[in-house]
Order: C-alpha cells, then structure tokens, then sequence
C-alpha cells in the first residue's frame, strides 16, 4: 500500500488544525459508533473505560503498546452522532482532538482534526493519524486493520507533513 496525504493545516478559531477527512459508505450513526464505542476502538486504536457522563474517561492506546498507560480523556463536546470533541491529558503534551460527520444519502464524511500545539511535530502527527484513520475504516467495513503497516505510512509521508508546519 501506497499511503497519500490527505491532510492539511487550517486555522480554525485562530489556531492551527490539522485537518484530515475520510468518506464511508455508511450512516453517520454506524461511523460515529466505530469512532466512539469502546469495543470499536479496541478494533483499531485502544478502548476506553470509566463513564463519559463525567465528561471523563481513561483511554489505552493498545494499538502502541500491549499494557499501555491510562491517558485521561476529558470529554468537551458530544453531539451524537454529529460532532465530538476532547482534550487528552492536561499539561503542554496535551492533545485537542475533534471530529465531525455529515451524511448525504447514506454517506458519511469525516472530518477529523488536532489543533496544534506550538512547536509540534506535523511530520509525524500527520502520518499517525492518516494511518490511524484508515485502520479505522478497515475496522469499519470488517477489513483486515493488521493489513494497514505503519512503515508504510513513516517516513514516506514526513516530509509532506512536516511541510505543513504553521
């Protein structure tokens, strides 16, 4: 597999996101359940755990590691099945992530994004979420998310990425 950026930089509210979009061929509901639903996680990135009523929950990133830390997910915007947002641990590695899904006729687009932190590696940002996102999508339509190789996406997309920098 040849892996193709299909993200970029944007300014959202005055700060930098990166901004990368998929199309499924499905309802945003079935999409939105494969980006939220613990045991859809655990598919392709990690799960999560605790009660998001809180607004908090502890997320483990199995995908990286097999006994991986808790990361503390604070839970800003849910709009099922329209638009979530959270910010991962507090502190200056923390991560603003979001994403949105509009459906026309059954298909859904994504878009997902991460503000930027000052000083922030896009060239390697950049590519772990192209990558993270199509094991999504292959968890999503019952494909082989084993399949997806992380070689193939870093270094081949760095240097596009870290073009990107604001």
């Amino acid at each position: 597999m040849t892996p193709i950026r299909t993200g970029d930089v944007r300014l959202i509210d005055g700060e930098p996101n990166l901004i990368i979009t998929r199309t499924f061929g499905s309802p945003a509901e079935a999409v939105w359940q494969t980006l939220t639903e613990s045991e859809r996680l655990r598919e392709w990135i990690g799960y999560w755990e605790g009660d998001p009523t809180t607004g908090h929950v502890s997320f483990f990133m199995t995908s990286e590691a097999e006994d991986p830390e808790p990361e503390r997910y604070t839970i800003l915007e849910c709009d099922r099945p329209r638009r979530f947002a959270g910010d991962t641990s507090q502190g200056s590695g923390a991560w603003h992530l979001w994403f949105e899904l509009d459906e026309i006729a059954g298909v859904t687009t994504l878009t997902f994004g991460q503000r930027l932190n000052p000083g922030e590696d896009v060239g390697s940002i950049g590519p772990g979420w192209e990558y993270y996102l199509d094991r999504a999508e292959a968890a999503h339509e019952g494909r082989d998310v084993a399949a997806i190789a992380w070689d193939d996406y870093y270094p081949a997309l760095r240097d596009e990425y870290a073009a990107l920098a604001p």
